[in-house]
């Protein structure tokens, strides 16, 4: 073939083929394609519908145009690529700053295995009986609560906030604690390890600017402490007199008996199926 040929379709798909054959696919390679694959799946999961996922659009923009203005581009711009050069190379620092929170979910996520699981109780029949009954009954009355049932992580900062109890979950006990006058009925109260642990305890307010404003500081609360934390929270309203379950800064809700015990069961890891999941999700409808 002359030097100043072009080479052949059947030349390029050739020598393509041949570069495929010579490239040696093993076992690790399929390992490294399946955990990026996992990898960005749960980033994408953790980012859907958070401000984190326009910061990342809006850092991923001015990559580009720091790219299309470098000095050996056709739009050279010498100060405009300076500046965007000083702004990428502070970008993770204020990342870090700004999505603490967003990160630490992320990372706790990621150690919930049941490996990790030491020291987690899954609640029996009667402690979900007991608190689905408790809820039912004040959201007839109607009585405000807030209802806070530990996973893997602790909370002892909210627990130190309030009135520690240590007490066996009962029907009885939680209904007295909410009772409307009561020296414990303002605030929340904190279950873990199959034990009432405190109550009157404070929880950290949701920032979310989606928010519906029908919701007060109860349901904000409760979306607040699940958004950082991996907890279950049920919240009775007060002005409405319906029951709703926060859980991994989601509300959901309004919740019947049924479909409150479903709720618990799916998410406190307990004897539920995926049937009682399938349930769950049709009973309730994200606020």
């Amino acid at each position: 073939m002359p030097p100043y040929a072009m080479p052949s379709s059947e030349t390029m798909i050739e020598s393509l083929l041949s570069q495929i054959a010579s490239y040696s696919f093993d076992w690790r390679d399929l390992l490294d394609i399946l955990l990026m694959t996992v990898l960005i799946y749960q980033i994408g999961l953790l980012l859907k519908g958070t401000r984190a996922l326009q910061t990342l659009l809006g850092v991923l923009l001015v990559v580009v145009a720091y790219g299309i203005t470098a000095p050996e581009r056709p739009l050279y711009l010498r100060t405009f690529h300076r500046v965007l050069g000083q702004v990428l190379f502070y970008s993770p620092f204020a990342i870090i700053i700004l999505f603490q929170t967003t990160i630490r979910r992320a990372l706790a996520r990621l150690g919930r295995t049941s490996l990790l699981r030491l020291g987690y109780h899954e609640m029996t029949e009667k402690m979900l009986d007991d608190i689905v009954h408790a809820a039912t009954s004040l959201a007839a009355r109607p009585t405000g609560a807030l209802i806070v049932i530990e996973r893997e992580q602790a909370l002892p900062d909210q627990i130190e906030s309030g009135i520690q109890i240590d007490a066996a979950i009962s029907y009885d006990l939680l209904m007295n604690i909410f009772t409307p006058g009561s020296p414990m009925h303002d605030g929340a109260v904190i279950i873990g390890e199959g034990r009432v642990k405190a109550a009157s305890c404070f929880l950290p307010v949701t920032t979310d600017p989606r928010l519906s404003r029908e919701y007060g500081s109860r349901h904000r609360a409760a979306i607040g402490l699940t958004e950082e934390y991996d907890s279950v929270v049920i919240v009775i309203s007060e002005e409405r007199g319906t029951i709703s379950g926060a859980v991994e800064g989601r509300l959901l809700g309004p919740l019947d008996a049924v479909s409150l015990k479903s709720f618990l069961r799916t998410h406190l890891g307990g004897r539920s199926s995926r049937r009682d999941a399938h349930t769950a999700a049709e009973r309730t409808h994200a606020a």
